[in-house]
């Protein structure tokens, strides 16, 4: 794709399945807050395979979406000439997948926990967005958005242990 366009299309997105993969399964086409579409569809991915898992096969079911993501943004990026392209939003998939894993099955739980990972993956409080300059390529796209899901995670245990 030539790199000045800058907002890829259904086309671009089913042209190879790394991008089908980087785009979120489309959810990255998406012309307002692609990010959070791409957050937003853990909810359904989470509903169909959280309870189907035991913990062990799920963590290792969430390290292949995460080293296939790697793979996924990796290409794409380079295939979109901007390595962490924003219609890119595996990486919100996978780590709020991660949070879905780890936090309470409570809706209310789950509500706080999208708040404040969306927050956290905007937002990049150190050193994530340090992280985020010194990682490049596809492994970078996706390793800062752990880190946003490991403050969640964090924010949510100190909730919970100080407040209930």
């Amino acid at each position: 794709m030539n790199p000045a366009v800058l907002r890829p299309d259904a086309r671009f997105a089913f042209s190879h399945p790394a991008h089908f993969i980087a785009l979120g399964f489309g959810a990255g086409l998406s012309r307002f807050a692609p990010g959070t579409a791409g957050t937003l569809l853990a909810f359904p991915v989470w509903f169909l395979i959280g309870k189907a898992y035991q913990p062990p096969v799920l963590f290792g079911l969430l390290a292949f979406l995460f080293a296939a993501g790697v793979w996924a943004c990796d290409l794409t990026g380079r295939h979109l000439g901007i390595a962490d392209h924003g219609s890119m939003c595996w990486d919100e998939v996978v780590a709020f997948l991660l949070v879905l894993a780890l936090c309470p099955d409570d809706i209310w739980w789950q509500a706080a926990a999208f708040l404040l990972f969306r927050a956290f993956d905007v937002v990049k409080p150190p050193p994530i967005r340090n992280f985020e300059r010194r990682f490049k390529g596809g492994f970078g796209v996706m390793f800062d958005d752990l880190l946003a899901a490991g403050y969640t995670l964090l924010v949510l245990a100190m909730a919970k242990r100080l407040f209930l």
